[in-house]
Parts: C-alpha cells; structure tokens; sequence
C-alpha cells in the first residue's frame, strides 16, 4: 500500500479500519477531489500554519468544500498572523513533502509541537478521508475514529467553528 508505513502500524495498533483508495498524485485539493470516492464521505482540507514568529505550527483540518479565508483563521485561532509553513518546516514537523499533509501527519511530530485545529462542521460527517502521508492514495475511516486518532495521538488539539458568522 501505498503511504508511510507508520500510519498504517498506528491505524492498526489503535484499532483503526479503513478503506483505501490509491489515485494518480494529487498535491492539491483540487486535484485530489477528481478522484473523490466514498458516499457518504467528507473530503478533507489540511492547511499547515506557522505563526509570526516561526515558533509556533498549526495543523487546520476542514471540510474540503470550504474555502479558506486565512484572516478569518488568524482570527479564530488567536494566534496572531499566519502564514504556511515552508517545505522545510513542513518536512521537519510533519515529515512529508507539499501535496501530502494530513491529520496522519500527527504521527510524525514525536515532540508533539504542532496544534490541531479542526473545525466542527467535520463532526457532522459520517466518514473522513485524509491522505496516508503520500498523495497516491487516500485513507477513508469513520468520524469515530478520527477522533479516537485525535485523543490517542498526543499534540495539542481544538475544535472550532471555523465558519461561524
């Protein structure tokens, strides 16, 4: 299968099944929603952030038909200005290249220095689907077990309503 292998390791050990779909590379949403499959499922839009000053990263997960108004994020999260982060901190957080962040990134970051910030529209979804750490192939698991992810992973998290007015 294609993907880091740990997040396969981690899935299984935490109890964590899936469907798995592999697809031509899909660095953007965009391109990764042409090869969308799953009713049911929500597809998932995964943003990584420094603040200001670079001490600081943030993983922002939401709904993929959202668009991302990144004021209206800085807001939100109270964190000051943002930017995305760069291949480099990408790699050495997260450790995956641009095109391929995801909530399984998480696995990556052993010192648990980056925040989650999800937003709660994902809640409402019966199914998620999120990369393996590589952009070929996507990973569908329940909602339920996002979560289960989430508490079990270690780093800071947040749910937020990214889109409330």
């Amino acid at each position: 299968m294609r993907g880091q292998p740990q997040v396969y390791e981690t899935l299984n050990r935490m109890g964590i099944p899936f469907e798995y779909y592999e697809h031509p590379e899909a660095p953007t949403i965009e391109i990764a929603a042409q090869y969308y499959r799953g009713e049911g499922t929500t597809l998932c839009k995964n943003l990584f952030f420094r603040n200001h000053k670079g001490n600081r990263h943030y993983l922002v997960i939401m709904n993929s038909t959202k668009a991302m108004d990144i004021h209206a994020i800085e807001h939100m999260l109270h964190q000051g200005k943002l930017s995305f982060a760069s291949p480099e901190r990408m790699m050495r957080y997260l450790g995956v290249r641009p095109g391929s962040v995801s909530l399984f990134t998480l696995i990556n970051d052993t010192n648990h220095e980056v925040t989650l910030f999800v937003d709660k529209e994902l809640l409402k979804a019966d199914k998620v689907s999120f990369h393996p750490n590589d952009n070929t192939a996507s990973l569908v698991i329940s909602k339920e077990d996002m979560l289960r992810f989430i508490e079990n992973i270690g780093n800071p998290y947040e749910f937020l309503d990214l889109y409330e007015q």
